[in-house]
């Protein structure tokens, strides 16, 4: 089943998608959301990004060829840092280049939606704390991350964490496609089943360094083939059949 924000005249609001249409849905579905009697088409609304994260916890380093190719050593624990609210865009919006920044690439990967407060959580328990998954593109200004020595202004600007199109509940995650492509050409495509460390390792380890609230995202990090983007070219993520995830570079 899928999920989504469209903007309603001047609100925003959660559907569920049904074929082309989509219903209307009183409020997250995370948080009950009930399913109404309106239904739209698709072509009459514009999709924002499917939730709005408290925090997005990203994952670095967790496909072995991309810490080849970025020349790191395998870290023993999942590799954390943070990517702000602001820095949330949906399909279809544009990327807008910092003035500060050199490089800018793009990094597609799976994006796991947190469906209730999570807190010290056991690894096997963790699937009933997922909602679903969805798309993102961890957009990172290369050259600030190699001056600064460390991830947050390369990775926090405003318009620099899309995310969508839709939050799926029914994706399987164990050998899962993870594809980007660059003004229709592919420069990304792996697999999930690459991944050092698994949803539910992430979703445990992450919930015993700080509390997962409903709506949060973890980004489960981006297999090789990273690369720059440059001003009017199109970036396409697609996550298993969920997508494509579609923005611009202004």
């Amino acid at each position: 089943m899928r999920f989504g924000r469209v903007m309603r005249g001047t609100r925003a609001v959660f559907v569920r998608l049904e074929g082309d249409t989509l219903r209307l849905l009183t409020r997250a579905p995370w948080a009950g959301g009930v399913a109404l009697d309106e239904v739209w088409s698709m072509s009459d609304n514009r999709l924002l990004a499917p939730c709005v994260p408290g925090k997005i916890v990203c994952v670095g380093l967790n496909y072995a060829d991309h810490i080849a190719e970025m020349g790191e050593a395998q870290p023993a624990d999942p590799v954390l840092f943070l990517k702000p609210p602001s820095s949330v865009i949906g399909p279809g919006d544009t990327i807008r280049w910092p003035a500060m920044a050199g490089q800018v690439d793009y990094e597609g990967e799976l994006g796991i939606v947190i469906g209730k407060t999570a807190k010290n959580i056991e690894k096997q328990d963790a699937e009933r704390y997922i909602f679903g998954y969805t798309c993102v593109n961890d957009v990172t200004a290369r050259d600030l991350q190699a001056r600064d020595g460390q991830w947050t202004r390369a990775k926090g600007f405003d318009t620099f964490c899309p995310l969508g199109p839709w939050v799926e509940t029914e994706l399987y995650t164990g050998d899962c496609l993870v594809q980007t492509s660059l003004n229709g050409e592919i420069v990304q495509r792996s697999s999930t089943a690459h991944m050092i460390h698994g949803i539910a390792a992430l979703v445990s380890f992450v919930s015993r360094v700080m509390t997962l609230q409903p709506g949060d995202v973890i980004a489960t990090g981006t297999p090789s083939g990273i690369g720059p983007m440059q001003a009017g070219d199109t970036v396409q993520i697609t996550v298993g059949d969920i997508g494509p995830l579609t923005n611009i570079i202004g």
